[in-house]
């Protein structure tokens, strides 16, 4: 799959409008679900496992989307080949007391992921570019008033590509997904969380009251998108009506992404080789003393 038709260049000038919210190439759905997906989970649980055991890189995930695009989902059945040992999920709410008497990135910077770790952001430092300019959030924030200007949001902008350009510096791989789902779309999955009864904990009252705002939050993405898609921090935005379709589609990015890190078990020093081939002969030595008695 080529999945760099999804890719936003870097300075690339985005129409959300221009990008498709639907699956927009030809595959069979049964023959994703049943093969290509399985056999892209086992790739990248074996490919996991060489990054934990290298020990040198880590991977962040950022999932950013309007309500109901899916970002659960994808989250649940894309990481689901992983060794959960290796894989941290962070999701950004509301900030508390602490969080807002720091800056913006504190609390980000705590939940990247380790060395030979996966890292996933349910939301992320995003949020601090969409949901704070719809809703002009900065100005009720701690930030001293002198630095509230117009130019609040192309300085937040470098702040968040200097913040990533750091983390790709240190031996972190980033890849974000923006979740393109419809409006429409988006309308229909709300309606069965409200007539489905065992979806009505998914309900939230401020779903509906975001969704107002549903042209500001398109200008808000296309201008993010723009600004902060880079080579060492790309993002994708991806087709999310077709939940399958999108599903397959990260699964693709991060296996290619994994693929692209050539990982390796590490090799083993001549003393540990040696000291393993101790080990081997008493566990041998142990193994035919048993079989005698």
């Amino acid at each position: 799959m080529d999945v760099e038709r999804y890719r936003v260049k870097e300075n690339q000038k985005v129409k959300l409008g221009d990008f498709a919210t639907r699956r927009d190439v030809d595959v069979d759905k049964n023959e994703v679900k049943e093969d290509w997906m399985p056999a892209n989970l086992s790739k990248m649980a074996e490919l996991q496992e060489k990054l934990f055991a290298e020990d040198q890189y880590s991977v962040l995930v950022v999932f950013q989307a309007m309500d109901a695009a899916g970002k659960d989902g994808a989250i649940k059945h894309v990481m689901s080949g992983f060794n959960p040992q290796g894989v941290h999920v962070s999701s950004f709410k509301v900030p508390s007391g602490e969080e807002n008497d720091h800056d913006y990135l504190w609390r980000i910077h705590k939940q990247t992921p380790r060395r030979g770790e996966i890292g996933i952001f349910n939301r992320s430092h995003y949020e601090d570019v969409i949901v704070a300019r719809v809703h002009d959030l900065v100005e009720k924030s701690q930030i001293p008033p002198e630095l509230v200007t117009e130019a609040i949001w192309e300085q937040r902008y470098r702040q968040i590509r200097d913040f990533e350009r750091h983390l790709a510096e240190n031996g972190t791989c980033i890849l974000k997904f923006f979740l393109h789902v419809s409006k429409d779309e988006q309308r229909e999955r709300l309606l069965d969380r409200i007539n489905k009864p065992e979806k009505n904990w998914k309900f939230s009252a401020g779903d509906t009251y975001e969704r107002q705002h549903w042209d500001e939050y398109m200008q808000a993405y296309e201008k993010m998108l723009r600004e902060t898609s880079t080579e060492s921090a790309p993002w994708y935005v991806l087709p999310a009506d077709n939940k399958w379709y999108t599903r397959f589609l990260v699964s693709e990015v991060i296996l290619n992404k994994l693929k692209e890190l050539d990982l390796h078990y590490p090799a083993l020093s001549q003393e540990d080789a040696a000291e393993m081939e101790k080990a081997k002969s008493v566990l041998e030595a142990d193994a035919a003393k048993e079989g005698k008695e």
